[in-house]
């Protein structure tokens, strides 16, 4: 018999809590084979019905619904008291449809049942942590994707001496990671263990968007259930390591010739916190922003970061750039991991009038000002696909491969992305989208919706 438990529906921070049934591990096959074996005895009823001239569509659909739910078992997703409601919904609404004699709309309906009582919940955002993980990327070295796990729209698991913690969401039965974990390195393995039999606990698959090479190994080692993760190179992060930057050699040329067109301009810099914003200055900055009429960063997860200038994520550092006027021209915000020695930047922004150049000056600025306060690193962006923009020589696959990359120019234009960051020539380690083959497909789905739609609304 199926085993009754109480688990958190929104994740381990739950705010609230539902009874759920679900198919312990141990239980799962043999109830997976016994519903396989009611299932083909129900398609073997509905042959031998359509011979003796009685409804075959009533077998079929009782048919689906129990295959939905063998699945539903298989994946040892909960049953909760909203889903058993729902589907006693939808198998009235099944019962009035064949009453009134609309097959197809009760077919719909019955075969449904079962889906709707296995549909995978959602975790929920965990904004109320945010200081919490505040203090986890203060502690995290070395990853220029620390300080993305403040996005808003995040769940958090931790371990049990709140060392150490990942940032995830789910969508369509994928809990998606977002990077690597923050906190104690030494924590990560347990951790990674831990987060492993919870996401089975709630019958969810795991994907990872932006694994370092280093956790790529780990996975492998603590997913239990999950093992058959395969990794896929996506891009590679660019990283200026201060104390090594010299925008000196051939190789600097277009760099230099950037950062002299904006001297040309009159153009200035200042660097302050965001914390330090008056109003007025807000406003200016976010009239930036809305000139491009795409939204305050109301989308993105795993290399973005939300409440654009408002002062909600703490630590935030903004480079403003000035025109000759005074006016500014444009501006980037960073995260601040690593007890204040690291940076990354979050999406840069410039009126569409600035003379060009205008990022670059900012970055190299920047890069001045770390020198003499404590900053060692400088995470620019993630460089995606840099081999395919770089091969001049493609075969036929790379240049399917190239054209494919720029059907997505109206979301984001790699190319251009990649040929502004080549000029720091501080391409650094790859990363990586773990994944399973068999469950390819929701999974891209769950990784590219999480980027790309946008949310609701800020938590």
């Amino acid at each position: 018999m199926p085993e009754e438990r109480e688990v958190a529906v929104s994740g381990q921070a739950a705010d609230h809590r539902q009874i759920a049934v679900y198919a312990a591990p141990a239980l799962r096959p043999a109830l997976t084979v016994s519903l396989l074996l009611v299932s083909a005895l129900l398609l073997y009823a509905a042959n031998r019905a359509a011979h003796e001239g009685v409804n075959r569509g009533w077998f079929v659909a009782v048919s689906l619904a129990g295959l939905f739910v063998v699945r539903g078992l298989h994946l040892c997703r909960p049953i909760t008291l909203p889903h058993v409601a729902a589907a006693v919904l939808m198998l009235a609404c099944a019962n009035l449809a064949y009453r009134a004699e609309h097959s197809l709309a009760g077919f719909v309906f019955l075969a449904g049942t079962g889906f709707v009582l296995m549909l995978p919940h959602a975790s929920r955002p965990h904004p109320a942590h945010r200081y919490r993980i505040a203090e986890l990327v203060g502690r995290t070295e070395r990853d220029p994707l620390a300080a993305f796990a403040l996005h808003s729209a995040k769940s958090y698991f931790f371990d049990a001496a709140d060392s150490a913690a990942l940032a995830y969401r789910t969508r369509f039965g994928i809990a998606v990671v977002s990077g690597d974990p923050i906190g104690d390195r030494a924590a990560f393995g347990s951790l990674l263990g831990e987060f492993s039999v919870f996401a089975a606990e709630n019958g969810w698959r795991i994907a990872v968007l932006g694994s370092s090479p280093e956790m790529v190994e780990l996975w492998r080692l603590r997913a239990g259930e999950h093992r058959g993760l395969r990794a896929v190179p996506i891009g590679r992060d660019v990283v200026i390591e201060v104390g090594d930057f010299a925008m000196v050699g051939r190789d600097f040329r277009n760099l230099r010739q950037a950062v002299n067109r904006t001297g040309n301009f009159g153009v200035t810099t200042e660097i302050m916190l965001e914390s330090a914003l008056t109003e007025p200055l807000r406003a200016e900055l976010l009239d930036i922003v809305d000139q491009w009429r795409v939204g305050r960063q109301s989308r993105g997860f795993s290399m973005i970061l939300d409440h654009l200038l408002d002062g909600c994520h703490p630590g935030m550092l903004l480079v403003l750039a000035r025109d000759a006027q005074g006016r500014v021209a444009g501006f980037q915000r960073y995260g601040i991991a690593a007890r204040g020695t690291e940076l990354s930047l979050d999406v840069p922004w410039r009126r569409k009038d600035a003379p060009n150049g205008l990022d670059e000056r900012m970055i190299v600025d920047l890069v001045d000002y770390a020198r003499g306060s404590g900053i060692t690193r400088i995470s620019l962006a993630f460089a995606p696909f840099p081999e395919l923009f770089a091969d001049k020589d493609r075969s036929r696959t790379g240049r399917l491969i190239y054209v494919l990359a720029h059907l997505g120019d109206p979301l984001i234009r790699l190319e251009s992305l990649y040929r502004f960051l080549r000029k720091f020539h501080s391409m650094a380690e790859r990363r990586y989208v773990l994944i399973r083959w068999w469950e390819a497909l929701p999974a891209v789905a769950a990784l590219l919706t999480l980027e790309f739609v946008p949310h609701r609304k800020q938590y």
